[in-house]
Formats: structure tokens, sequence, C-alpha cells
């Protein structure tokens, strides 16, 4: 039985007036599947493909000045028919919705157990003690350790994989017959994605409802899902049986999807394939060649720990270490990996050579000289020499800056150029550098998409022309094929000016892409570190064995 029809769909967005006329944007142009009983369907797509404005057409949850035509019917019913009373009854209670940022949908000031119980109470209609009742069970069923401790816990006090939790037994608390997860698994790492993506087959299965999964990854599409539909730039390009969309997929962008994302077993090329290269019928390019292994060294790390210190009681204080000795050595045009779990200790150690954390103990060593022993005048010079590009571009470009400010700063600082002009046109061939044109100067950052933020950061981390770069989960949230040009962009610049990466990141299959050596964290310590190729081919730690395992590899059929 079909729970979900959607018939020829089409979303707009008004956009303003121009000569008297309404401008709109055409996000969704005429789509049409269906969603069965006790079925996972998902919807594929790089970003801006219209596949979250289709899954959020279904509930109205879109801006006001949208504007949606067709047929969206849930049992029958159509509901771009149904009033706003009759939307707030089916919300929460027939279809719930988990999305991709768990801190963004998470009421701050309301504990978990204030945010379960609401839908509950509304819906319903149980007494708070009931409810109470209920939401202990609902965080036992979705795995969250000591369920009737974490009832009265705020989301700031919960890690990343268990407000995804919270946001899955807020969803379920209604036992809905329909589930909306919008990109659930993005930004998680690997092991916590992996518990998401079984916790959700087994309640898909337990409640016997259906799953509307969202995703730009067909790794973790094949994982999860009964039916794919493949979307682009809001039309669908292919739909079919999981089996048929990974053995035999018959549109070149479904072909392109599959190809660009980094493997863990292929040869290693040297550049990734982008969707245009697969759709123009370009072929992969050489395989990666090896990096000399006697390079001089220019970052050594001597038993770097972190600190952090809590109060405890009246006067006492409580420490937590977070990096206990790490050792390391980076060469001079090589790509050092870091990879572990969430409070591994990764990013803290990126953070803290750099003296964006203070260190509690260490040496990192520069040209043989202690960086953690500079001040003033001496740390000011050196800082321009290694700098750092983070996970989100969002939050790192001053939204108030042109771009042309953005890159000229740096300079201005650091007094590199004699005039403006010179900065100008220093900042316009950076631009070049990473695949922008000067148009983009006078832009600021909200009139770009996600990867063309993270280009516009590495370009000013470039205005300094550092020889160190550390690169904070710097792909992590892009869509694989903007993963795959902003890889290949590291690579090129790599090869061009020598510089040396240190590459932060959960994905094993960028890290194997990407990395000479990779270093595996655990718990703020080092517990397996090798070349690449031998560490991934054959790892010696159960903790590093696990770390594969739970990497999403795509539709494998049941034999």
């Amino acid at each position: 039985m079909t729970l979900l029809k959607i018939e020829d769909l089409k979303v707009a967005f008004r956009m303003g007036r121009h000569n008297g006329e309404t401008q709109r944007t055409q996000a969704v142009k005429g789509i049409s599947f269906e969603v069965p009983e006790n079925t996972t369907v998902a919807l594929v797509g790089e970003s801006g493909s219209g596949k979250s404005v289709t899954a959020m057409s279904i509930l109205n949850l879109l801006p006001d000045n949208a504007e949606r035509q067709g047929r969206i019917e849930f049992l029958g019913r159509d509901l771009l028919k149904a009033s706003l009373r009759e939307l707030q009854a089916i919300r929460g209670r027939d279809i719930a919705c988990v999305f991709q940022d768990p801190m963004s949908s998470l009421n701050p000031v309301f504990t978990v157990a204030d945010q379960i119980m609401e839908p509950l109470v509304k819906h319903l209609g149980l007494t708070r003690r009931q409810a109470l009742a209920r939401a202990e069970e609902l965080l036992n069923e979705v795995g969250i350790p000591e369920p009737k401790r974490r009832l009265a816990a705020y989301p700031h006090e919960l890690s990343g994989g268990q407000q995804q939790r919270v946001m899955i037994a807020v969803a379920l608390a209604c036992s809905p017959k329909l589930l909306i997860a919008d990109e659930p698994t993005t930004a998680l790492d690997v092991t916590i994605q992996r518990q998401v993506m079984d916790l959700l087959a087994r309640l898909k299965d337990s409640h016997r409802m259906s799953l509307l999964f969202i995703s730009h990854d067909l790794g973790v599409v094949g994982e999860v899902s009964d039916h794919v539909v493949v979307m682009r730039h809001g039309v669908v390009r292919e739909q079919a049986p999981v089996a048929e969309i990974f053995a035999n997929p018959q549109d070149d962008y479904t072909k392109a999807l599959l190809a660009c994302r980094p493997s863990l077993s292929a040869p290693n090329p040297a550049r990734l394939m982008v969707i245009d290269d697969h759709i123009a019928g370009r072929s992969a390019g050489a395989a990666a060649t090896a990096k000399d292994p006697q390079a001089p060294v220019v970052l050594e790390v001597k038993g770097l720990k972190k600190s952090f210190f809590f109060k405890a009681g009246l006067f006492g204080k409580r420490e937590f270490i977070a990096v206990k000795g790490v050792d390391f050595q980076l060469r001079k045009g090589h790509t050092l990996g870091i990879v572990g779990e969430s409070g591994s200790g990764k990013t803290t150690t990126g953070l803290t050579l750099l003296r964006l954390h203070e260190p509690t103990g260490g040496q990192v060593l520069f040209e043989g000289r202690d960086l953690l022993k500079m001040d003033g005048a001496e740390w000011q010079k050196m800082r321009r020499r290694i700098q750092i590009v983070f996970q989100n571009p969002y939050a790192s470009l001053n939204p108030r800056f042109t771009i042309g400010q953005t890159l000229m700063e740096p300079m201005e600082i650091h007094g590199i150029g004699a005039t403006t002009a010179e900065r100008l046109a220093r900042a316009s061939a950076l631009l070049a550098k990473v695949g922008l044109d000067d148009s983009a100067l006078a832009k600021y950052p909200h009139e770009f998409s996600g990867g063309q933020r993270q280009r516009i950061a590495i370009a000013r981390c470039l205005t300094l022309q550092p020889e160190v770069l550390v690169l904070d989960e710097a792909v992590s949230a892009l869509d694989v094929s903007v993963q795959a040009q902003v890889l290949n962009l590291l690579k090129d610049l790599q090869d061009e000016f020598g510089l040396s990466y240190i590459f932060i990141s959960h994905d094993l299959a960028v890290v194997r892409f990407i990395a000479d050596e990779v270093l595996v964290m655990q718990n703020g310590e080092v517990v397996e570190q090798n070349d690449t190729a031998a560490l991934l081919a054959a790892p010696q730690q159960a903790y590093t064995q696990r770390l594969l395992g739970a990497v999403p590899r795509g539709y494998e059929p049941v034999t």
C-alpha cells in the first residue's frame, strides 16, 4: 500500500519584484515518486538539487515566499489543500522529521524531557507523569545511556550523537507512520554515523513506519534504503530499487555520483573526477605518485599535551586531559592525516599546536625553534607561516566583509604588499588559483555556496604565503562533487607551493586519498601511526579496525 504519493510537485520561491513583475526561482520542477508502507525511500543529489525542498514541502515547512503546485497525497489526503490546523495535527503525530543539525533543532532552554514530552501531551493527551515515563522509555529505545538521568539534561550537555538520538526520540514519540530524515548523519563521525544508521533501520522495522531519507552520500543511502530517487537541479534524473541503482545505473549523473567519491579499496588516482568530468566522458587521470620519504621535516611535535580545568566544589578544580602526549613529524610537501571519533582529541591537537589553545606541555618545533615558547612580535611573525582552515566556512568568514576585504585584511596586518592596489592584485590572483574570478571581490560570503566559501577560506590562508596548513574537517560538510573539487584544489596547491598539510578528518576514504601518513587518536592518545596505505590495508589496533568497519560502503546484496 502507498503511504505517500507525490505527483508533479513544483516549488518556486518569490524573490521580489523587478520592472513591476514578481521574480521567482524554480527549485523543484515537476517531480513524482511514491513512498510505500514500511519502506525506506532515499532522495539523493548534490546541494541545490531540490531534495530538502521536496521533503519540507510535505508538511509545508518552507518559508513564506514559497509557492507549491501539484499533489502530495498522504493516506489518500492531499496535503497541499490542508489547512494550517490540519497540518499541525499531522506534524509530529503521523509525519515526523529528524534534521541534519540537532543543535539548531533542539530548544537550548528546554530539558530533554520537556522536548520529548511536548508531542506526547499535545497529540496523545498524556498527563505529564505518563509523558515523563514514556520519555524515559524512548531514550532507552534510542540507546541513550542512563536515560533517567539524561531526562534532566539540556542539549549542550550531550554529545553530537546523543543530540541526534534525542531528536529521533522526539520524532518517534507518537509512533509516526512516516519519518523524514534530512541528512541525519552528515556531520557525525563514522562510528556515530553507523550507530544512527543502524538505529533508524531497527526503529523503522520495530515501529513499522516508512522512512524518507535525504542524503548526498550514496554510500550511506545504499545501506539504509529500499528505493532511490536521484535528483539534480529540481528534476528527478532516475529512480529505481537500490540494487538496480548500484548495479546498473542508467543516468550519467547517477553514475557520476557513484564514482566521484574517494574509495577505500580502488587504486588512488592523482586527482578525483568530479560530476562534470563523468558526464563529459573524461577519463580518470594517472595513479597518484609517492612522495619523497626523505623530504625535510618542517614541523616536529613532541609530547604535546592539553588539559582543560573546570571548577569543582567551592575552591577546587577538576582537570580533563584532552591531549596526552602526542608525537609526530610533518615533512615538506607531505600530508599527515589525523583521524578518530568525536572527542578523540584530533581537533584539540590541531588548535593546540597553533596555540589557539595554550598547551600544558610538550614542544612544537618549526625549523628547530619551539613555537610554544615564542611571544610578542616573534610569534606574530611566525603565525603567518602556519595557517588553519576550519570546518565551517559559514562561521569562519566575516559576514560584514566583502571577499576583497577578507583577503586583504591579513595582508595589511602582516605588511604584505606595499600598496592597496598591490594587495588587491594579489587577492585577485589567489581567487583565480582557487577557481573564482574578480567579480567575487565585491561580494559578501552569503552570496556564495558552501564549496565556494571553503575555497575563499583557503585563499585567505594563502595570502600569507604559509608553509603549513592545518585543515580541520575542511571538506566534511561538503557534498561529494564539491568535496572532490576542494580535495583536487588542495593537491594542486600542495604541488605548486610545496605546502605541508595536517588534515584532520573522520572520513577515512578522504584521508586515504589525500594523506601520506595517518595518525589514529582515541581519548587524547595516539593509538596507531603508519603510512596511509599500510595502515588502512592492515590496521593493527582494534580501534582502527572498528573505525574502518563503520565506513558506509554502499549497497551489498544479502547472500
